[in-house]
């Protein structure tokens, strides 16, 4: 097992089997390879029932009684993801990191992402391990390796992890804390061009402790997280190296869960990304990692890799895994305590938000005008310039645009676009060419028209604007549709739905800050799930969720946490249902985090067979000038793939270019 810290109490999931004896062990292999065939169930069970020091003398016996190498004999006999998996666990730790970093920096190509995984999440001794195993088993120097295959900005800080001499002193400087938040602050985000290695330097040394206070100046300095500058300022391999190694030190643990889950998330596994963190954190803080994706996603790690895997392999990860945190129904206690560290942390944010359309520079409504005319005159169409002017102009420009094109022309614009434009790409245009709250409300009256009602939609809308947004859209309704908002949802939804959606289009949400006694008061109210009816519940819940500030209903949530080791996400769900559920459920994501509920909805819009053009649009339409930016760095966060790749691959044509013009860059 992993040595462990003075004090430090074993989070691993693997540990020494007692009454060992390697001969024994030696013996039940070499018969369990013995002859035609292999019995894989028993081999599995004995290597995921003993330690890693303990495999290492088994290893040994087996030599001694057989002359024969262990691990050889494994890969001749078994197969595939197994034997990885299998020949992993044999290893020693160090020289199982250096057999990856190995195959990642051989043949063509490398994996950028496994040399970041290991080089950022290691400790110092970690390190100077992996160092020595990787010249004992391949005689050859890592760094210079590394260096060989690898260049800029990236293999510099690579270099400086190699070194494995980050700072280790938990007494912290308030000095230092302060200079480095300096330093970063002007490397980055008050400097033309970034001084890249200031950066290097100060996450490449500072020690864990150090660095976290700096995060938290940082954040209360500048108003924006580290992580924030460090995506806006670096690029490429490096960006992705730096944010690994911010996670890291904000929380190894974390970051592993998180690697895990998208490792298996949507099609297909990534069964080296999968096996080499199992292999790796089994004797270290896999509990810990267990506990945060229980909390974090919703779902056990167990469970996930039970859904994702199959057959002998699914068998030993299940081992390693150490548990279902699903069983008992409930989160670990110390997982509440994580998730409430991380609300936390959340509620003195003071993320900025941005969006990806900005006013011309050099804006002539005059010569947007005649160019607009003159691209929809005579035979066809020229989208193309349309589709320019239209992305590339703000909300209010091209107001003042309609304006100058009926007095120039005396015709309607959008009329004239609607006559011109087509389909997907019509959608598009008119909604951009709408003023925000009459889109809104254009939005909200299409979803209740016609047979049946679009719940999401109205969901979607009324759980997420401001109230100064929810005025602007009554009003709006009613100038264009001659019918209050309220009557409409009245006479379009019923029961507890309705009245959560008339209670939010009132928009009378309250707008101070955070109160803590009664957010403890607020979160013993929806705590207490035995008593009253399901209808009872449901209005306690409205109560609160439809009327408090977002900055409070925060602190509720955490409150929440503390009182009974649940999200109240979870509670909404486990307790409730349909359309009730749903709303509550994004009025909670709207609260904790509103770019990441666009980003979660605009993935789901484009996955799959098929794409949800409505959903896409107006999401794409509505936040362009508001928070698009922070909704792709979101994206990009949890999907590991650019918003801008995500509509590459599933839109076409000119509604691709122009979705592109509004999505604004390339992450």
């Amino acid at each position: 097992m992993a040595k462990l810290a003075q004090g430090a109490k074993y989070r691993g999931s693997i540990h020494n089997f007692p009454d060992f004896d390697p001969s024994q062990d030696a013996d039940t292999l070499y018969n369990a390879m013995k002859g035609f065939g292999s019995d894989k169930e028993a081999i599995l069970e004995l290597i995921t029932s003993r330690s890693n020091r303990q495999r290492q003398e088994i290893c040994q016996n087996y030599k001694s009684l057989y002359g024969k190498d262990l691990i050889a004999d494994l890969k001749y006999e078994l197969t595939g993801k197994f034997e990885r998996l299998i020949v992993g666990l044999m290893r020693p730790p160090a020289y199982s990191d250096a057999k990856e970093i190995k195959d990642a920096i051989s043949g063509i190509g490398t994996d950028e992402k496994c040399l970041i995984e290991i080089l950022a999440s290691r400790t110092n001794e970690q390190i100077h391990q992996l160092v020595a195993a990787y010249k004992d088993a391949y005689e050859r120097d890592l760094e210079a390796d590394i260096t060989g295959d690898t260049s800029g900005h990236f293999q510099k800080m690579l270099v400086v992890l190699l070194q494995g001499t980050r700072e280790e002193d938990d007494v912290v400087s308030e000095d230092l804390v302060q200079q480095d938040v300096q330093d970063l602050y002007e490397a980055g985000e008050l400097k033309w061009g970034t001084d890249e290695a200031q950066f290097i330097y100060i996450l490449g040394n500072r020690s864990k402790q150090h660095l976290r206070l700096v995060f938290d100046e940082y954040l209360k300095t500048t108003g924006k997280p580290i992580e924030a500058s460090i995506r806006g300022e670096l690029s490429g391999d490096f960006e992705k190296l730096m944010l690994a190694t911010v996670k890291c030190i904000r929380s190894t643990p974390e970051y592993f869960a998180e690697r895990l889950f998208k490792a298996m998330k949507g099609l297909g596994t990534r069964d080296n990304t999968l096996i080499r963190i199992m292999v790796s954190r089994s004797e270290l803080d896999m509990l810990d990692i267990r506990e945060i994706f229980r909390t974090k996603y919703e779902k056990s790690l167990y469970s996930m890799i039970k859904n994702d895997t199959s057959g002998e392999y699914k068998k030993t990860l299940l081992k390693l895994c150490g548990g279902d945190d699903d069983a008992a129904g409930k989160f670990f206690p110390e997982a509440a305590q994580v998730a409430y560290q991380m609300w936390e942390l959340s509620a003195v944010a003071r993320v900025e938000v941005k969006g990806t359309v900005h006013p011309a520079g050099d804006f002539n409504p005059d010569a947007d005008a005649k160019a607009l005319r003159k691209a929809m005159k005579g035979l066809g169409t020229d989208e193309g310039t349309i589709t320019d002017i239209i992305t590339h102009r703000s909300n209010a420009q091209r107001q003042q645009i309609r304006q100058t094109f009926k007095s120039h022309f005396g015709r309607d614009l959008m009329a004239d676009l609607k006559s011109e434009l087509s389909g997907d790409l019509a959608r598009l245009i008119l909604g951009l060419m709408m003023p925000p709250a009459h889109y809104d409300a254009k939005q909200l009256k299409k979803a209740m028209e016609g047979a049946g009602t679009d719940e999401k939609a109205l969901i979607e809308i009324l759980a997420t604007r401001t109230n100064a947004e929810i005025r602007a859209i009554n009003e709006a309704y009613k100038e264009d549709y001659h019918k209050s908002l309220e009557d409409a949802l009245s006479s379009d939804t019923s029961g507890h739905f309705r009245r959560i959606l008339i209670s939010l289009a009132t928009g009378n949400r309250e707008e101070g800050g955070e109160d803590r006694d009664r957010a403890r008061e607020d979160a013993q109210e929806i705590a207490d799930t035995t008593s009253g009816d399901r209808s009872s519940l449901e209005t306690r819940f409205m109560t609160i969720l439809c009327t408090r500030s977002y900055q409070h209903l925060r602190r509720v949530f955490q409150e929440f946490i503390k009182m009974t080791n649940y999200d109240v996400e979870h509670t909404i769900k486990k307790e409730m249902s349909g359309d009730v559920r749903d709303v509550f459920v994004a009025i909670v994501q709207s609260v904790k985090n509103k770019p990441l509920f666009f980003a979660d909805k605009l993935y789901k819009s484009m996955k799959g067979a098929g794409t949800e053009e409505k959903t896409l649009t107006r999401i794409m339409v509505s936040r362009s000038e508001i928070d698009l930016l922070n909704i792709r760095q979101e994206f990009i966060e949890k999907y590991d793939k650019s918003l801008h790749q995500a509509i590459e691959g599933d839109t076409s044509g000119h509604f691709l270019k122009a979705l592109l013009a509004v999505c604004g860059g390339e992450d």
